[in-house]
């Protein structure tokens, strides 16, 4: 029979490639590497050990930790048997994880370690579906005793034992298995709401695959890094759905904090990352060039100037004069190069960018330094993927051309509908809401804003919710100008008012390591993150950085004032998604009296914020915090 599941293509794998790496994974500052072939038999190992347990076609088993390939596995081998998986963000505060344990009715859950077992131990009396945890990393688990508590190596051995009784099983499980089979439950971010649990079957795998490489480049060679959150569609997508059909390598890292490291030493030759991690990587290097001697920083800023320059004409078809090539063939040799080594993009044959509007600057950036920076649209819903941009057609102002088999089509409101065999089965227990978003033709209503430009390029604006209009009718686009204020490396979240409103003001959390690093090198004391966004001279320098972007908006979009949050936006206070979107009715709501100080002329605000920990817990921070002109001139500072 084809290979039409995920089971069925692994088992293609370890025939085929056999010998071919898999999966690696940094431990204690090793790499270990599994074939194919060693895959295949942990996966089967482990789904042999949940079938002697009791684990059943079309049960749900959740998973929550960091990039594992344990944690891989445990859905391939849910899979394997019919069972769906249900990955989780493991950062999720107590109420979220809940939530989405108790909409799935997960009877397993495999956590990477003590931290995440004690999350579930926490909660155990409510996950009325619950009867087996597994966990992966044994250190700390000792005195853990519950006959609902296995380790992953317990399980595994089982399933060796229950193999010797059972010869034939696991490949008879596979051959159960159907295309429209749900392969996996992939919950939204929730901008609006609690999530809502995302159906994707084996078919709408298997075709994002076929799909992704009639639209790049993707071979059984290549090397990616699997660091981002399993729970995010996009990391199912790229690194599950797409490692088993194409077959090359998935490389955990040893941990968050070591991910920059890792990304240097391996040196993927596919990079996919959020805009949240391209924004981070420029502040490094905008960072680090700043605090370079002057001769360093000029050579820098006059390379990196050549590039952009060079990037802006190659991006409008117009050619590039001989001179501004032979700078730019001395910047790769000086600038283009380390700074490329630094970031661990060297091999990178190209790189995507997606899940949220990438700023054109930054775009341009990585453009310009010779990273194969494209925009990829897709939603959960869509398998995580609509439309690529083709190496030579890269735009910071586009998302792409559809990607074969995938259709789109502009509804008569501007919004961006969606057809094809990426499109979801259904949202989990709520037929309503699919009926909402999926008309009888099978077009996908995406909730997006955008047009298909002359060459057929789809081009997003916004969230077709938040798309508004200032009150002399010019159209306001809220992310368009958040991008533009979060180039600055001082700048880590922004959040932008002005529908039905005469002018435009900005709520900004500084970035606190640049910020802060700034302020050491200046002898500006601080205590907090609260202390040091409220120091003038912090504002001066915001309001400078505010000014930069103003000269590239027309005028009416342009901010006039703007406040310093005492406190980033955080996930934990459902100011953001688990994928650093704003949840922008929540913020207006939360924020209101900031607000009406922007629209009344007031002068400062006085703010209760609340905080809420891990546990679900909360506490109470009251600040007084100043609105700012940004045509007010600098504060005099003594």
């Amino acid at each position: 029979m084809a290979e039409t599941t995920l089971a069925r293509l692994l088992r293609r794998n370890a025939r085929d490639l056999h010998g071919r790496p898999a999966i690696r994974e940094k431990d204690r500052g090793i790499w270990q590497t599994w074939t194919w072939r060693q895959y295949h038999d942990e996966v089967r190992d482990f789904a042999l050990g949940l079938a002697a347990l009791g684990f059943k076609r079309g049960e749900r088993l959740s998973v929550i930790g960091d990039n594992r390939p344990r944690l891989y596995w445990a859905q391939v081998a849910a899979q394997c048997l019919g069972g769906v998986p249900v990955p989780v963000y493991q950062d999720s505060i107590a109420k979220e994880l809940a939530f989405v344990w108790n909409h799935a009715e997960c009877s397993v859950i495999v956590a990477e370690d003590q931290e995440q077992v004690d999350k579930v131990m926490a909660l155990r009396a409510e996950l009325t579906a619950l009867r087996l945890v597994i966990y992966d990393d044994p250190r700390g688990m000792l005195h853990y005793k519950h006959d609902w508590l296995r380790s992953y190596q317990s399980v595994q051995e089982l399933g060796r034992e229950f193999a010797a009784k059972h010869p034939g099983y696991f490949d008879a499980e596979i051959e159960k298995g159907k295309p429209e089979d749900v392969a996996i439950i992939c919950y939204t971010s929730g901008t609006t709401g609690n999530p809502k649990g995302v159906m994707l079957t084996h078919a709408n795998a298997i075709a994002l695959a076929d799909a992704f490489r009639q639209a790049d480049d993707v071979r059984p060679e290549d090397d990616a890094l699997a660091y981002l959150p399993m729970a995010w569609a996009g990391d199912a997508a790229y690194t599950l759905f797409l490692g088993l059909v194409v077959g090359f390598c998935a490389n955990c890292p040893e941990s968050p904090e070591t991910v920059q490291r890792d990304l240097r030493e391996l040196g993927p030759t596919t990079v996919l990352a959020p805009p949240r991690i391209w924004e981070n990587m420029l502040t490094s290097v905008q960072v680090k060039a700043a605090d370079a001697p002057a001769f360093k920083r000029w050579v820098f800023e006059r390379f990196r100037a050549a590039a952009e320059r060079a990037e802006i004409l190659r991006a409008d078809g117009k050619p590039v004069p001989i001179s501004l090539r032979l700078a730019c063939m001395l910047g790769e040799v000086l600038v283009y190069t380390p700074i490329r080594d630094q970031l661990g993009l060297r091999r990178a044959k190209w790189a995507l960018t997606g899940g949220a509007p990438l700023g054109p600057d930054t775009f341009r950036f990585f453009r310009s330094i010779g990273v194969n920076l494209k925009q990829v649209y897709g939603s959960t819903e869509t398998t995580g993927l609509v439309s690529l941009q083709p190496s030579a057609e890269a735009n910071p102002t586009t998302a792409g051309r559809p990607c074969p088999g995938i259709e789109v089509k502009i509804a008569d409101r501007g919004e961006v509908l969606v057809r094809g065999p990426v499109i979801f089965k259904g949202y989990l227990k709520n037929e309503e809401a699919t009926r909402e978003v999926i008309d009888s033709d099978g077009w996908f209503r995406t909730g997006d804003a955008g047009f298909i430009d002359p060459r057929g390029h789809l081009v997003i604006i916004d969230r077709a919710k938040d798309v508004g209009a200032l009150r002399d009718g010019t159209p306001f686009a809220p992310q368009f100008i958040e991008n533009k204020l979060k180039f600055s490396p001082f700048i880590r979240e922004a959040v932008a008012f002005g529908n039905d409103r005469a002018f435009v003001a900005a709520m900004i959390a500084i970035d606190l390591n640049t910020v802060g690093n700034w302020a050491e090198r200046r002898g500006i004391a601080y205590t907090s993150y609260a202390d040091l966004s409220q120091k003038p001279e912090v504002c001066d320098v915001i309001r400078e950085e505010i000014r930069k972007g103003n000269e590239t908006l027309p005028e009416s979009t342009r901010i006039r004032r703007f406040l310093l949050l005492t406190k980033d936006l955080e996930a934990d206070d459902a100011e953001m998604t688990r994928t650093r979107k704003v949840r922008r009715r929540f913020v207006a709501d939360k924020y209101a009296p900031v607000v009406d100080a922007f629209y009344s002329a007031g002068r400062a605000v006085e703010l209760e914020t609340a905080i809420t920990y891990e546990d679900g817990r909360q506490a109470v921070m009251k600040s007084r915090v100043r609105v700012e002109d940004v045509d007010a001139p600098p504060a005099a500072h003594v």
